[in-house]
């Protein structure tokens, strides 16, 4: 076999092994994963509550005071 043949070979067993543990990975989830209350109000409370933002106003600064 020539190089580039060979090359391309190692390609298409890498994108068919990577592409093979992606679907088997993926399989492995539930489809309809739902939180429980318990769990929906802890994210709420460290994330918070999934409003809208406020809009940006005239002036204000947007980058963050480090």
């Amino acid at each position: 076999m020539n190089r580039p043949a060979l090359i391309v070979t190692a390609l298409l067993v890498a994108a068919t092994t990577a592409s093979a543990t992606f679907v088997v990975m993926n399989s492995n989830r539930p489809e309809h994963a739902r939180m429980t209350e318990e769990q929906r109000l802890t994210r709420q409370t460290f994330f918070g509550s999934g409003d809208k933002l406020l809009p940006i106003e005239k002036g204000q600064e947007m980058r963050p005071r480090w």
